[in-house]
């Protein structure tokens, strides 16, 4: 599997660049240097060591991708992984609630966490949970959940398997390079309106062959071949989706992404819990707000929108213990 394995970051016969490079610690180090100097006004205040300290605690904990833009989520696996994360914990009283959302509601959602993630990787993801129904049916939090997850973290992969699945649907040899090109939304969607026309699919056997030889030449993120096999060895023959579904509920390859619990525990989760009660129990006790403000000839005065370094304050802030605001009030 091309996910980095903790045995392998500890292997001696890696050069030191070599071990930077497959642990992304230069990547991490670039962007706390730049954030430092970007918002230096801020940050100083709690001293450099400090700010270094707490940046990198933020990322081993997971919650450094709050409010990030779009290519800092998607830059690394970590990455995608934690962003997962944090928008289950984050929406997960949603699928307790039993509520059915429609596309454009989860990306709403996702947009709170990250504002430029674009909606064509949330149509991608509910693509693969409504198949042939209408792209505005209504969704289980789980279902998207688990396809958002293949979506996002293998989007790469998904990208080219729809290039090497539209090829072999066409007619071509399977033999031929596979070079995916940028256009991937159209790609997915024109492979959406084949599968319609042909439900028959490729054969699973060569489609196997062609994904085995796009793995061994990816440098991006992919399942593990024997989770591929494992799928592929089912059927004689397998559709674009039908195959992207099996990974979805293929639980091997939830486990070694690791962002997600299997589905059965998917709505559990204790501490969390008590998190919210405790917050619930705060408000409860809590004296009324504004009531001093709605008194006669009091003028609340003019509230300007927050630049965008007092929310790198606020960020760093709420991420020093571990947990966010954001997660416990979105769970009420």
């Amino acid at each position: 599997m091309c996910t980095k394995g903790i045995p392998d970051r500890f292997n001696l016969t890696l050069s030191l660049d070599e071990y930077l490079a497959e642990t992304d610690v230069l990547f991490y180090l670039n962007d706390a240097v730049t954030q430092l100097l970007e918002h230096k006004d801020e940050y100083t205040q709690f001293g450099v060591v400090r700010y270094f300290a707490e940046y990198f605690s933020s990322v081993k904990n997971g919650n450094h991708v709050l409010f990030r833009e779009f290519s800092y989520i998607k830059a690394t696996a970590h990455n995608r992984a934690s962003f997962i994360r944090v928008l289950w914990r984050c929406f997960r009283q949603i699928g307790k609630n039993g509520d059915l959302l429609a596309m454009l509601e989860y990306s709403s959602l996702l947009q709170l966490l990250c504002p430029d993630l674009p909606v064509e990787m949330v149509q991608q993801a509910a693509r693969i949970v409504l198949m042939d129904d209408a792209m505005d049916c209504l969704m289980s939090f789980s279902d998207f959940l688990y396809s958002f997850q293949i979506q996002f973290y293998f989007e790469e992969f998904l990208e080219s398997i729809a290039v090497i699945y539209q090829d072999l649907l066409s007619g071509k040899c399977p033999n031929t390079v596979i070079v995916p090109t940028s256009s991937s939304v159209e790609q997915l969607s024109q492979v959406a309106t084949e599968e319609t026309e042909s439900q028959e699919g490729v054969d699973s056997s060569v489609f196997r062959e062609c994904i085995e030889g796009l793995c061994e030449r990816m440098k991006h993120n992919h399942p593990s071949t024997s989770a591929i096999m494992e799928v592929l060895e089912q059927t004689q023959r397998v559709t674009f989706y039908g195959f992207v579904m099996a990974l979805v509920r293929h639980e091997g390859v939830n486990q070694d992404i690791g962002a997600l619990p299997n589905k059965s525990e998917l709505l559990v989760d204790p501490e969390m819990d008590q998190e919210v009660e405790k917050l619930i129990a705060q408000i409860a006790i809590s004296p009324t707000s504004n009531s001093s403000s709605s008194a006669p000839g009091h003028k609340e005065p003019p509230r300007k929108a927050s630049p965008r370094k007092n929310f790198h304050r606020k960020r760093i802030e709420m991420e020093s213990d571990g947990s966010t605001e954001e997660t416990d009030s979105s769970e009420n």
